[in-house]
């Protein structure tokens, strides 16, 4: 027999969002271990808000807020506020009654800018490694680096001379979105410059790729488990990779036992070699013998650990990938060197979350 199709709503509704949960939910233990890493912060959330004024958005929400960015792909503020206010399970994540009023889409992003440049995405990050520690899921021994490019949220049009007796490109059209003619024209960093991303440089990943406006992003990988410990964002350059690698490096905490790097072949060269072993590092670097002599030799290439974090190195690469495609990373919409770099912490904070979850950590 056929149902009828009533429309009527009942009056009052019993329920909270925890019953719409599933038990089995990945969320649940992403968001224990995000709530037990929050509940550490306190000391540092105080010192960045004032203790007198008009109540803000609390900062534990900001950040748990940005997560569900991440873990959802949702490509704007505006559109996680819409969320937020009629997903059950986005309310539940954050701790929210269903009645309870969701803010402003503009004063989420005013309220989440006021985090930029702190230490907090950092610390968060460093909070859920703890509790990877404390379950032995990270190495203290052998790690792997790497560096991808962020796109960044500048048209070619904007990257113009920064003498203005040169002039712009000729173009026609007219309008804001005037057509630009690039052709015979060159470009150059030293000479030019973005007027929408000041920051942003033109960079090529290879000959046959073309020229965009980018950020480098770099991460440094255990190789237990496949964890981002630290992030780094510079400029784009030909050296900021490895410039970027000694300085993460330079801030694990050592003890006098050596430790091992293991790398792609952009990080072949004879100076960041002879940097890293006088670190006490030993580079597991891929040896790059294109037309030229590798820095890397035998006595490091025959050892069996060499072979082995040549091997797992690889896997830094699905990191950059989850950041990029589910995380929406691949073109940023943030502006700036501070605001991309803690983008790039609460992605690797999402990132270590998923696979933690996966290893069975935050399981209740």
């Amino acid at each position: 027999m056929r149902g009828e199709d009533n429309k009527t709503e009942a009056l009052f509704t019993y329920v909270t969002p925890e019953s719409f949960v599933p038990k089995d939910h990945p969320l649940r233990a992403i968001r224990k271990m995000a709530d037990d890493a929050l509940a550490g912060m306190d000391k540092l959330f105080d010192s960045i808000y004032a203790s007198a004024g008009r109540p803000s958005i609390p900062p534990e929400k900001l950040l748990k807020a940005q997560l569900l960015m991440i873990l959802y792909s949702i490509r704007s503020n505006r559109q996680l506020v819409e969320q937020i206010h009629y997903n059950f399970l986005f309310r539940w994540f954050l701790g929210m009654a269903l009645d309870e009023k969701i803010w402003d889409h503009s004063s989420f992003s005013k309220n989440s800018e006021r985090l930029i440049g702190s230490e907090v995405a950092a610390v968060f990050l460093s909070r859920i490694l703890e509790q990877a520690k404390r379950k032995r899921l990270l190495s203290n021994e052998h790690f792997t680096v790497d560096g991808t490019l962020i796109e960044a949220w500048a048209s070619i049009k904007s990257f113009k001379p920064k003498d203005p007796q040169d002039g712009p490109p000729s173009g026609t059209g007219g309008g804001k979105n005037d057509s630009v003619d690039f052709k015979g024209k060159k470009l150059s960093n030293e000479t030019h410059g973005s007027d929408t991303d000041p920051d942003a440089r033109l960079y090529r990943k290879g000959k046959t790729k073309e020229a965009k406006l980018c950020y480098q992003g770099h991460t440094l990988m255990e190789n237990r488990n496949g964890l981002i410990i630290k992030t780094a964002v510079t400029l784009a350059t030909g050296t900021a990779e490895r410039e970027a690698a000694k300085k993460m490096i330079q801030k694990l905490p050592r003890t006098s036992q050596r430790i091992t790097l293991g790398a792609d072949k952009g990080y072949d060269t004879k100076d960041f070699v002879k940097d890293l072993r006088e670190l006490n590092v030993t580079p597991h670097v891929a040896q790059n013998n294109s037309n030229r002599r590798s820095a890397i030799d035998g006595r490091t290439t025959s050892l069996l650990g060499y072979t082995i974090s040549q091997r797992i190195r690889k896997r830094i690469e699905e990191g950059f990938g989850w950041m990029k495609t589910v995380g929406r990373l691949r073109k940023t919409m943030y502006r700036g060197v501070d605001k991309i770099a803690m983008q790039l912490d609460l992605h690797a904070v999402a990132y270590n979350l998923v696979r933690m979850a996966n290893l069975g950590l935050g399981a209740t």
